[in-house]
């Protein structure tokens, strides 16, 4: 006996369609603002730290982002005081990804 016997077994009323079914697109849309973010370099306690400042839109979203870049850079970091703080210098890095997500960038420092 076969999964689909024991479906039938179990659901006698169920007609199965033939249609595939929509999977719904998880990806969450930021919003496009229109001043540039601003990723900056600074040290702190003699130890590399990128900071992303400027986002405009709800907080919800700018955590989904920074979420997103800890998890395509593989590195640490947290948000506060709405700002995204990035373990290491990774200014290019944050500007590429930042810039295929719509965003307007602007390097300050170094």
């Amino acid at each position: 006996m076969d999964l689909q016997d024991q479906l039938k077994n179990l659901f006698p009323d169920h007609i199965p369609s033939n249609e595939p079914e929509e999977v719904q697109d998880e990806e969450h849309t930021l919003f496009i603002q229109k001043e540039p973010l601003i990723c900056k370099y600074e040290k702190r306690k003699g130890k590399a730290t990128t900071i992303i400042e400027g986002y405009e839109g709800d907080i919800e979203d700018f955590k989904i982002l920074a979420k997103e870049i800890k998890t395509k850079l593989s590195v640490g970091g947290s948000f506060k005081d709405e700002s995204i703080i990035i373990q290491g210098d990774y200014r290019d890095k944050i500007m590429e990804i930042l810039k295929e997500k719509g965003f307007k960038v602007k390097r300050v420092g170094g």
